[in-house]
């Protein structure tokens, strides 16, 4: 028996991997993080499985649905929203199942920020503006920020930032940011990413909470800061650039007469 912890990507039931979709048509039992994972993704299961819902559920009742499911044997489709590795909360299942010798593995998906990029049309990372991307969130009521990773620390750093569960936040990002970014910083907010209601506000470190606040978004919105967001005086990269030769493209000989 295996618990297979699959990433279901951020809300389009066709961005999840070949594997992911084969192993919850297989498992008899389905456990899915139904607050940000659509039904539609677990449709496929097995005529006669096992599906809940744990949105509702404590980590010690879903635990008790997977270790029932080993006492029989049964595989477990543990389907998580975006990719399990980022704020999957897989962590402190995976430590119980190993304390219970239950064996485990992790699929990935699509992260929310990968998916938003791609239906925004940017590239994040882009030469000489910014060749890192920070993934990280602001402080809530549910944890805080580990010493080091605060807004001012990171944002020194002036790389492209994909800020989640921090929408609530924009006051506090624009006071941490704007002294490292600039006031007119470009920002974008997406929010519900792969649902049908997906929706993007593009603004400024100066405005945006401003949009936000008038868009009434509070909740499951996906916060980018970043000069890649509209910069578009950059040079082009040097992997096809002509005269750069690589060991796939070496420097070619130019021809004699």
């Amino acid at each position: 028996m295996t618990v297979y912890f699959i990433g279901a990507g951020p809300g389009d039931p066709e961005l999840i991997t070949l594997k992911g979709a084969r192993l919850i048509a297989a498992c008899p039992v389905c456990l899915y993080a139904g607050s940000l994972v659509p039904p539609q993704v677990v449709e496929g299961v097995p005529e006669g499985a096992r599906v809940m819902d744990t949105a509702p559920m404590t980590l010690d009742e879903i635990l008790a649905e997977i270790e029932a499911a080993d006492a029989k044997g049964l595989d477990v489709a543990r389907v998580h929203s975006g990719d399990p590795s980022l704020y999957g909360a897989i962590a402190e299942q995976i430590r119980r199942l190993d304390a219970k010798g239950i064996d485990w593995e992790v699929i990935p998906g699509v992260p929310a920020f990968a998916a938003a990029a791609a239906a925004m049309g940017k590239e994040l990372t882009l030469p000489e503006i910014a060749q890192t991307v920070i993934i990280t969130r602001t402080a809530g009521k549910a944890s805080a920020m580990p010493e080091g990773e605060d807004l001012d620390t990171l944002g020194r750093s002036r790389a492209t930032l994909a800020l989640h569960l921090s929408v609530r936040n924009l006051r506090e990002i624009e006071r941490r940011l704007i002294p490292h970014y600039g006031e007119d910083c470009p920002v974008a907010v997406a929010y519900r990413v792969g649902w049908p209601d997906q929706a993007f506000l593009y603004g400024t470190l100066g405005d945006i909470r401003e949009k936000v606040r008038k868009a009434k978004l509070t909740r499951t919105a996906l916060i980018f800061v970043g000069r890649v967001l509209g910069d578009e005086d950059f040079r082009d990269s040097a992997l096809y650039d002509g005269a750069h030769p690589h060991v796939l493209r070496p420097k070619r000989k130019l021809a004699t007469g």
